[in-house]
């Protein structure tokens, strides 16, 4: 199960609907081993895309390198679908290398950048199985006890 945030839920919304029709793309990050989706990191999809998201190389080189200085890994890598339902493409399946993480889609095609409802949904992809989870929204994650 994806716990997540309300703040946190509202930006990805808010990117998916505003990078529409182009996929956005972007992480939430937290403590090695928590499982705690703590802070959000909007990237760039370089492919420019309505039906892919690319991250730039040196953007994500970067977003690594501060992760492991800060001790973080990816809970949830997400992106948007512009033109069909939030569930993983096949290459979203053959692109996810990040067993712990939550795979999250935002579908942005009955709305687009207007006012109204997206579907949001989670996956767990391992080895090319995908597994939807439920999606709970809170008001606040618990904080880390490092940062408590």
């Amino acid at each position: 199960m994806l716990q997540i945030d309300r703040t946190t839920y509202d930006a990805l919304v808010a990117h998916a609907k505003r990078d529409h029709p182009v996929e956005a793309c972007g992480m939430v990050v937290g403590p090695i081993g928590s499982d705690r989706a703590e802070r959000h990191i909007e990237m760039v999809n370089a492919a420019g895309s309505p039906t892919f998201y690319e991250y730039d190389s040196t953007d994500l080189l970067q977003l690594y390198k501060e992760m492991d200085e800060r001790d973080e890994e990816p809970v949830v890598i997400y992106h948007s679908h512009s033109e069909t339902e939030a569930y993983p493409s096949v290459t979203d399946i053959n692109l996810a290398g990040e067993p712990g993480a939550h795979y999250v889609l935002v579908s942005t095609r009955e709305h687009g950048n207007n006012e109204g409802p997206v579907e949001f949904r989670s996956y767990r992809i391992i080895d090319g199985v995908v597994t939807e989870e439920e999606v709970t929204i809170v008001d606040a994650v618990a904080p880390s006890e490092e940062s408590s």
